[in-house]
């Protein structure tokens, strides 16, 4: 559209004067036709384009039936000696911001996977639709329950979530499911969990961008009820019942099944009328010597003639059988069959067979949204999850859920045969993840049928500007400033907190204490390999022996082997982790900020070996933590009288509490070592599988697989604890294996979700016995 010269005038004088430009220039100055659309603080178009390599640090497969028996179990991949998967797609279980995860599925080398699988065909998400969602869990101990704090990187997630209100919620969905958009099929859908606060606002972002000639249905679920109003004389409103799920498609093209819901009652079958009064000239044709003149017929010339000698056959039987039996007796041979008659006051008819389902409309009164398999306070229920996904894929299609939570949708995609990618930032959902994924490979292995191995994987490589959260709307040099003086505030407040001194002059360094240089690690972003590789490096190209390195977080899999790595090198590496209190000004300006080191496990290798057969086991002797969660001074200080609260202090759990006079009990309730572990595992050949990523030469454009110098930890074997049984087995079986020596990985995780890892050389008979 043309301006005005007045108009063209206008606009110079408000970029002149520094002014945004009035709302009715955005539709004359560009083709954007929306005449509706959802506006917030902060909207842009623009989404994140980044791709970071996948490492993959766990590969978690139960041995399938010994094949001694040829042919009692069917595989859908090649399988090794021991029963695990050597080829065909293995599923994903992904950790890290979802966010670099889409980005970096979209744009990177695992497309080309999913689309050999025929893409992605389902995506369900359940974002933390609930101002509420922190990131905090209840941790049972014996009878009592813990609520753990989130860690940093789930506390800035929250306030990139809720920060700004519903702004910054719709501001984060918003990205990510564009990126969904982009990597879905194109018959693709996308089932979106909301609860009744943001659902419009999701349900119009939404439609923004699929389009609403893809918007397919709002489903209202049945949720639990806190009802404290009884209590009250009046109230502001009634209180939420239902969640609902938003279904959108990529294609407008695609079409769902009909869905059947289970019923209540069963329903004999019946005879209805054959004509409707929709205008369908074309579905008007003579049957029974009627030819209608208005409305139609239900079916097509074509399946009514077939249905009308259906009919016919079934009353030439001349046998004394219902017509629902008959049907039936077809039904369960596969023969789905129609019926046409004509009927009493000169009617055609068409049989509706006899049913104990009912057809599903957008209300589902008679499934919850509430699971109960773990102890995850956002777990959703195993039966919405199997309507939806046995609704909206087929057999072996792949389905995603980029908010995984306690691992539902990868449990009900694996009991129904579907490939999947799950992902979660929050490693207490991974680990839960985890574990309920090898209980349904149990129980699918004791049942006979199939499953897939799965992996555990990290993105690596960070750039350094997204280590401090960086405003990419911002031009080159105001960004590089802005970085500059972020880096500048973290560094400062880190070191101080440690009391260490700043130091200059090198790349990986910030500061020195005691004889060992310092450094820190993103405040937003684990520290990966490759930071620690780089360290390594300048140690020694500067002769230096002695380093701290302070993170938040640190990688999955990262220990003990850069660290060996490190030894080997002359170097001593002490990783510990920054505590939350850093940005408590108090507790920095008394000292009381304590970086606790990373834990340690202890183990016994078991060996039986003679010249016939070779095994070992392994025994878990010690586990050592050292986290800090309050303490108990401020509980005793802030509990009243009959009150009580459970803290961690130097790596106990204690239960404070005042009685009615205000005289203080201390209870440990973590008694012994195997108090802190929730779960472990054995790989017991930990070099026989390289990790391998795959990064993009940027002459050539060509992607090339790149060993990392680490190798996959194979979970061969482990014991945990389940919602149902909390025991724990300390010594693992004894496995067979080839004389020599050989390296044996022992991982733990501890009740909070944290991975700790030892490696373990162990000589196991004699090779010259091969």
């Amino acid at each position: 559209m043309r301006l005005t010269e007045q108009e063209q005038q206008e606009i110079v004088r408000f970029i002149e004067a520094d002014k945004p430009l009035p709302e009715k220039y955005r539709f004359l100055l560009f083709e954007d036709k929306r005449e509706v659309e959802l506006v917030w603080n902060g909207k842009t178009n623009e989404v994140c384009n980044i791709v970071l390599p996948f490492q993959v640090i766990e590969q978690v497969d139960e041995p399938r039936a010994e094949r001694s028996e040829a042919g009692r179990q069917l595989t859908l991949f090649d399988l090794d000696a021991r029963g695990r998967q050597l080829k065909g797609w293995t599923n994903k279980l992904i950790w890290g911001d979802n966010k670099l995860i889409l980005s970096s599925l979209k744009n990177g080398p695992l497309r080309e996977e999913i689309e050999k699988q025929g893409g992605l065909k389902l995506i369900y998400i359940d974002p933390p639709f609930d101002v509420g969602a922190d990131f905090s869990m209840d941790i049972e101990i014996g009878e009592d329950t813990f609520t753990k704090k989130p860690n940093i990187l789930e506390e800035i997630a929250y306030r990139d979530t809720w920060g700004k209100g519903a702004d910054s919620f719709i501001a984060m969905i918003y990205e990510r499911l564009v990126l969904m958009r982009d990597l879905l099929a194109e018959d693709g859908f996308v089932v979106i969990h909301m609860g009744d606060k943001v659902s419009s606002l999701i349900r119009l972002a939404t439609s923004e961008i699929f389009g609403e000639h893809n918007y397919r249905n709002t489903i209202i679920i049945p949720r639990g009820i806190k009802n404290v109003q009884a209590q009250f004389k009046d109230v502001r409103g009634l209180s939420v019942g239902h969640d609902v799920l938003i279904i959108f498609s990529k294609n407008a093209r695609s079409r769902v099944r009909k869905l059947s819901l289970p019923g209540t009652e069963s329903s004999p079958g019946k005879w209805d009328t054959f004509w409707r009064g929709t205008e369908r000239p074309t579905m008007r044709y003579e049957l029974f010597g009627i030819h209608p003149s208005s409305g139609q017929w239900r079916w097509s010339r074509e399946r009514a003639e077939k249905a009308k000698q259906n009919y016919e056959d079934f009353l030439s039987r001349g046998e004394n059988e219902s017509l629902d039996d008959y049907y039936m007796a077809n039904f369960e041979q596969g023969s789905d069959l129609d019926f046409v008659r004509f009927g009493p006051s000169d009617t055609v008819q068409y049989y509706v067979p006899p049913r104990d389902y009912k057809l599903a409309s957008t209300l589902w009164t008679d499934i919850r949204t509430r699971g109960t398999v773990t102890n995850y306070s956002t777990e959703k229920n195993e039966e919405l999850l199997t309507v939806v996904i046995e609704w909206l894929s087929n057999l072996d299609d792949l389905v995603a859920d980029f908010f995984g939570g306690s691992g539902t949708t990868a449990a009900v995609a694996e009991k129904l045969g579907r490939k999947w990618i799950v992902s979660d930032l929050g490693k207490f959902a991974i680990h839960t993840t985890r574990k309920r994924l090898i209980g349904v490979q149990r129980a699918l292995k004791a049942e006979g049928k199939n499953y897939r191995a799965f992996e555990i994987l990290n993105l690596g490589k960070y750039e350094r500007q997204h280590y401090i959260g960086i405003n990419p709307n911002l031009r080159a040099a105001e960004q590089q400033k802005q970085m500059e003086e972020k880096e500048e505030a973290f560094l400062d407040l880190i070191l101080r907190a440690y009391r260490a001194e700043k130091t200059t002059g090198f790349a990986c360094f910030h500061g020195k204490k005691a004889g060992r240089l310092v450094a820190v690690g993103p405040v937003n972003l684990p520290v990966t390999r490759l930071f620690v590789e780089e360290i390594i490096l300048e140690c020694r190209k500067k002769h230096i022996t002695k380093v701290d390195i302070l993170g938040f977080e640190f990688e999955m899999g990262l220990f003990p082997n850069v660290l060996d790595e490190a030894r080997a090198k002359g170097i001593d590496i002490a990783p510990k982790y920054i505590p939350a209190e850093v940005f408590d000004k108090r507790a920095v300006e008394k000292n009381q900020v304590v970086f606790h080191d990373v834990s340690y496990i202890e183990v016994k290798p078991l060996i039986n070996a003679n010249k016939r057969e070779c095994s070992v086991a392994v025994e878990l002797t010690d586990f050592s933590v050292f986290y800090s969660q309050d303490s108990i001074a401020n509980a005793e200080a802030a509990i009243k009288n009959k009150g009580s609260r459970i803290v961690v202090e130097k790596g106990q759990i204690v239960k404070v509490s005042k009685d009615a006079n205000g005289i203080v009990n201390r209870e440990v309730l973590t008694k012994q070592w195997t108090d802190w572990i929730d779960y472990w595992s054995v790989d017991f050949d930990f070099e026989s599988k390289r990790e391998i990523i795959r990064l993009k030469d940027e002459e050539t454009g060509v992607w090339e697989e790149i060993w990392t110098g680490d190798y996959v930890f194979e979970n061969e074997w482990q014991s945990f604890r389940t919602k149902k049984d909390r025991s724990l087995e300390l010594k693992s079986i004894f496995h067979k294996c080839t004389p020599g020596r050989r390296k044996i990985g022992v991982k733990v995780v501890d009740i909070f979700g944290n991975d700790t890892m030892t490696i373990v050389d162990v000589s196991v008979g004699d090779e010259k016995w091969l």
